[in-house]
């Protein structure tokens, strides 16, 4: 197939795969200030868009090179094997979204592209380094998460306790730069992995001589993942709002603030980090930072199931996917 038509499939299905991640993760923005009753569906979807949108341009794009310069040897690079990795993680977003389960689409892509990458050209493409550090990331951001949101509850009952009620206003309204902070985290977290997939996908072929993220693929994938966002997926803000346990303003306000905290460190340091996982495990430790029989752990399980399983799914998936790639095109 010629070279830019590639290209045009390749950032359709880019962008696809950017609306569903804004889609699936705006329960990760907005879960809690919903539940809280602090904010209208409508308003808190459209706040958390627009801080999705100006995220990329405001904390830069180092997760964008990690994606394109730490997980595949260049020179390995090939454009069915990015179509591959993508189709495969639209596909695992959009079975957990019809399930409500919050899922990562930073899994699904990184276990898309290694299925692809083994298939086509053995494990020694892969770049051990930078899997490394991937993983790394991946693995610690949901016990920061969880940390985070604990020794926040915790400090802030322990502020509290000469409060009067109206401390109970404050929270109400420090939701909304919490909320603001936490979307532009995830702007910047989330939708540069899709910018990092076009960027590699203009190497390969020859579009461009080096590995570097133009302004026009920052700004087509901020605007993806924000009007996905907007839309909202329903079925996992109930779930991530309503069954850990019944949440209040003060519990919205200390996860967002430690989510906020570990997503916009990890961006800052190149860490693709999923965002469902740190402000799930955050809302859990916040609380359980008031008290551990107030969260409802049974519910952990399905979501630690779909962490388990999201990237050998995606990996799987994206096997046949490239071989039908290849038998078609080829």
């Amino acid at each position: 197939m010629d070279p830019s038509i590639w290209i045009i499939v390749l950032i359709f299905i880019a962008l696809a795969f950017d609306f569903l991640n804004g889609f699936n993760d705006s329960a990760n923005m907005v879960a809690t200030i919903i539940s809280s009753r602090s904010m209208s569906v409508q308003s808190a979807l459209s706040m958390a868009a627009i801080a999705e949108f100006a995220g990329p341009f405001i904390f830069g794009v180092a997760v964008a090179k990690t994606i394109g310069n730490g997980i595949i040897i260049p020179q390995f690079i090939t454009i069915e094997i990015l179509v591959a990795a993508l189709i495969s993680a639209c596909i695992w977003s959009i079975i957990t979204w019809a399930y409500g389960i919050p899922s990562s689409s930073s899994h699904a892509l990184i276990g898309g592209l290694i299925g692809a990458v083994i298939i086509s050209c053995g494990i020694k493409a892969l770049m051990s380094n930078g899997l490394i550090t991937v993983f790394i990331a991946l693995l610690f951001s949901p016990v920061a998460g969880f940390l985070f949101g604990w020794l926040t509850m915790k400090l802030t009952l322990h502020l509290l306790k000469k409060a009067t009620p109206n401390a109970n206003y404050f929270f109400k309204l420090g939701q909304i730069p919490t909320a603001v902070t936490l979307a532009l985290s995830h702007g910047a977290n989330d939708a540069q992995k899709t910018m990092g997939i076009i960027s590699l996908a203009l190497v390969a072929t020859g579009y461009q001589q080096q590995f570097f993220v133009p302004l026009w693929v920052v700004l087509i994938c901020a605007s993806a993942i924000s009007l996905g966002t907007l839309t909202g997926g329903w079925r996992i803000i109930r779930t991530m709002g309503t069954k850990f346990y019944k949440i209040k303003p003060i519990h919205s306000f200390t996860s967002q603030l430690a989510s906020s905290v570990v997503i916009i460190i990890s961006s800052l340091f190149g860490g693709p980090v999923s965002t469902t996982q740190v402000v799930s495990m955050s809302i859990i430790g916040a609380g359980a930072g008031e008290r551990l029989s107030k969260v409802r752990w049974l519910v952990l399980k399905e979501i630690f199931l779909s962490w388990i399983l999201t990237i050998p799914f995606t990996a799987l998936l994206a096997i046949p996917i490239h071989l039908l790639l290849k038998l078609f095109f080829h």
